[in-house]
């Protein structure tokens, strides 16, 4: 009979923390708005692609976080990192010695191999060339992020990969899948997600950034500098609202989506009271980052339910 320290995490629970599941919503958003463009043009809802975009897309999100796991481990970067909280600087249980590397690494690729047996459903459906190019650039993408020899998330341009993986990519995708075309409708709410996860990838560096520049991890904070971020960050805040304004108002079909995405105008207001690049890796960092990861489930939640009206009101 076995028994278990007092206190200590049961595996399940270890396994949750590894994969960071909590975030998922960043890989359930896209879908479910790309899902929801694609109902408001076809006018039909298929359940199982959207099931099946859905699970593939939130595998290759927990694959490409458990790969960043292990290579971040590898390269110092989270034994590194002083400034380590719920958001941001891993989970820190390799270090703790709660997961091995090893394991982790295998957990990784198991992820990936479920979301390419996804993918390979949806194409078999689909027949689709661009299902495949989507499934392949999603893989590649979210493995070699952090992977050798690649490491894309280290040499100056991860925002923008993360993006693309999380925001433009799985829209178009999830919306093709409904329609089975593909749509200039769909490229104004698409923008809005990849700089809302863009948003969330970049707040998150703030208190990793001496980590980063050890290792020599080229985020957007390491290059410029938190003051030079924090503008960046509040343009792309405005980028997005801007997008949605200006497709509400030459698309009628994003109207109700862009009109209820500015509800969350309150939550930016929130956000910039915090983004002081003196605090943003001190006490205050908890509530940028949670009022970042907010904006984004909530402006998606939003948006979705404009697409569904307007499916209602054709």
């Amino acid at each position: 009979m076995t028994t278990c320290t007092v206190n200590q995490p049961a595996k399940i629970k270890i396994w949750l923390l590894q994969t960071r599941a909590p975030f998922v919503t960043a890989s359930i958003i896209p879908v479910l708005v790309g899902t929801c463009v694609g109902v408001a043009v076809s006018g039909s809802f298929n359940s199982i692609l959207f099931s099946l975009a859905l699970g593939a897309m939130i595998c290759l999100h927990l694959g490409a976080n458990l790969a960043n796991e292990y290579f971040d481990h590898l390269s110092g970067n989270d034994r590194l990192n002083k400034n380590r909280n719920p958001f941001s600087g891993g989970s820190g249980l390799i270090q703790q010695g709660l997961t091995s590397p090893g394991a982790v690494l295998i957990a990784a690729w198991l992820a990936f191999a479920l979301t390419a047996m996804t993918g390979m459903v949806i194409l078999l459906i689909t027949k689709s060339a661009f299902i495949l190019a989507l499934g392949l650039i999603g893989i590649f993408g979210g493995y070699f992020y952090t992977a050798n020899p690649f490491r894309l998330g280290y040499r100056g341009a991860g925002e923008i990969i993360i993006a693309f993986l999380f925001g433009l990519l799985p829209v178009y995708g999830a919306c093709f899948l409904q329609t089975g075309t593909i749509d200039t409708l769909p490229l104004a709410p698409a923008i809005i997600v990849s700089l809302l996860i863009f948003l969330v990838i970049l707040i998150n560096e703030f208190p990793d950034r001496q980590a980063d520049a050890a290792v020599n991890k080229r985020t957007l904070v390491v290059l410029f500098g938190p003051g030079a971020a924090a503008k960046i960050y509040t343009l792309a805040l405005v980028a997005a609202y801007a997008v949605a304004i200006t497709a509400a108002i030459v698309q009628p079909q994003m109207r109700p989506a862009g009109l209820l995405y500015l509800l969350t105008l309150p939550l930016a207001g929130a956000i910039l009271r915090f983004l002081k690049t003196d605090t943003l890796a001190g006490p205050d960092r908890y509530r940028a980052n949670k009022f970042t990861v907010l904006l984004h489930a909530t402006g998606g939640l939003l948006m979705s339910l404009g697409f569904i009206i307007t499916r209602t009101l054709n």
